[in-house]
């Protein structure tokens, strides 16, 4: 049995002893808000690529304003998935990066992405 069957037969374990799920007890809605949208994937996407300044993932971002980046990027942080590092100079130097918390969502994205690079082209 490989890593990828124990967890979907846990997954499995775990859906049997459900009834009914809420929203607030779905562990998958529950990390959907944390990473889910419009924008907070290619924040993280871009990070992980190298882009961690403001302006840089604002250039980055097509159709992403000013507000929404950084409401974006307040709610990873929030989260604990972004630390925010100011530097104290003149103009401040504020950089991104992502916290062992947000590492461990990679493989998540990275099977994501795969996902969609496979049924995009149908």
């Amino acid at each position: 049995m490989t890593i990828i069957d124990n967890q979907y037969f846990e997954f499995e374990n775990f859906m049997e002893k459900i009834t009914s799920v809420s929203e607030f007890d779905c562990p998958v809605t529950y990390c959907m808000k944390k990473i889910g949208g419009k924008w907070k994937p290619i924040i993280l996407f871009l990070i992980t690529k190298g882009a961690n300044r403001f302006g840089v993932l604002q250039r980055g971002i097509t159709g992403i304003s000013k507000q929404m980046l950084t409401k974006q990027l307040r709610e990873l942080e929030a989260d604990g998935i972004l630390n925010r590092k100011i530097f104290a100079e003149i103009p401040p130097r504020v950089e991104y990066s992502i916290t062992p918390l947000g590492e461990s969502l990679l493989p998540i994205i990275q099977e994501m992405s795969k996902w969609g690079r496979e049924h995009m082209e149908k």
